[in-house]
């Protein structure tokens, strides 16, 4: 049978002190208590096995140990990687981090965000990218808001849309460096897996590659565009239904590296080989796929990096005035699945 907790109430009672100065020694309030009384009620909570409300310490201390951590998928790598850098951030603080995922539905983002403001978290990190949806930007930045009024703060990896310190991912800038240089192997006919239509990353990624393919002395052919799931099966299906057209692409660009791989399988499945029948690239360079063979070719964005300067800005001890915007930089690397095109 599970032991019974003691009570605040009990310690008080057998320190012989009042409720209050009970608490205000171990909830740690800012009001000072003489160290004969604090002392006293220390032993009794020894004695007694008194196990401190960590909920009543934050209280009265107007702060807490805990800080949030907001994700769309922990499995995506590009999620987990970045919350390596924010754990490292937080440990550092001596923080804790309560993680959260979204599953990339709006109401649960809605509804996490005010879990955390309502147990007072000292801050939250919002990683992933926004919805083209401006009913919910808008509930968004009104919860945020209320956290920040609070006395909690915010900071976003993603597009720069809310009210709070974002890090910004070289999203339009990185896909037009690599439709340049695909370009430059020979590749004239593309492919785009372009993820979901209301997912703004998705949609800046898009939009960079067909700025790239169309800012050239030769300007290309708009390549082929299919929309699907954000995941390697998204990849894997809509590589299918690109195939299925008979387009003549020689290149397929997917939007992320987890959709990249489900389109090499998908490509595999098909009876051709990558690079020799069809080159692809992805977005992200997220750790473990570069082992993959053949290796991808990709945009790479320092996500551990992007992590570690959101949680800076979100646990950072002093005040910023206003909000700060941090944009990172991309770096194209080809590896083995792209090549110049067959002939």
């Amino acid at each position: 049978m599970a032991r019974r907790q003691p009570t605040l109430v009990e310690v008080a009672q057998h320190a012989r002190v009042s409720l209050a100065t009970a608490s205000r020694v171990l909830n740690g309030s800012n009001r000072r208590v003489g160290e004969e009384l604090r002392n006293r009620v220390v032993v009794a909570a020894t004695e007694l096995g008194y196990l401190v409300n960590a909920s009543a310490q934050a209280l009265a201390r107007s702060a807490s140990p805990v800080v949030g951590l907001l994700v769309h998928d922990i499995a995506d790598p590009y999620f987990s990687s970045i919350a390596a850098g924010v754990s490292r951030v937080a440990e550092d603080r001596g923080l804790v981090v309560v993680l959260g995922v979204t599953g990339r539905e709006a109401h649960r983002e809605l509804s996490l965000l005010s879990t955390l403001r309502a147990h007072r978290a000292r801050a939250v990190v919002l990683a992933g990218s926004r919805t083209t949806e401006s009913l919910h930007t808008e509930r968004l930045s009104t919860e945020m808001v209320a956290f920040m009024e609070q006395g909690g703060r915010v900071a976003c990896i993603s597009q720069d849309r809310l009210p709070v310190h974002t890090v910004v991912p070289a999203n339009k800038d990185g896909a037009r460096a690599l439709a340049s240089r695909l370009a430059e192997l020979g590749h004239r006919r593309f492919g785009v897996l372009a993820g979901p239509a209301d997912l703004v990353s998705a949609v800046d990624r898009t939009t960079g590659f067909l700025e790239g393919l169309a800012n050239r002395d030769d300007p290309l052919p708009e390549p082929v565009l299919v929309h699907g799931a954000f995941t390697r099966d998204g990849g894997y299906q809509s590589t299918r239904e690109m195939l299925a057209r008979d387009s003549g692409i020689t290149c397929l660009f997917a939007v992320n590296d987890v959709m990249a791989t489900g389109a090499m399988a998908a490509i595999r499945d098909q009876g051709l080989r990558v690079p020799s029948d069809l080159s692809v690239a992805g977005f992200d360079d997220i750790p473990t796929l570069r082992d993959l063979v053949p290796s991808l070719s990709t945009v790479r964005l320092p996500l551990e990096q992007m992590g570690e300067q959101a949680a800076r800005l979100a646990f950072g001890d002093q005040p910023i005035r206003g909000t700060r915007t941090v944009r990172t930089r991309a770096e194209v690397v080809l590896r083995q699945s792209t090549a110049p095109p067959p002939r």
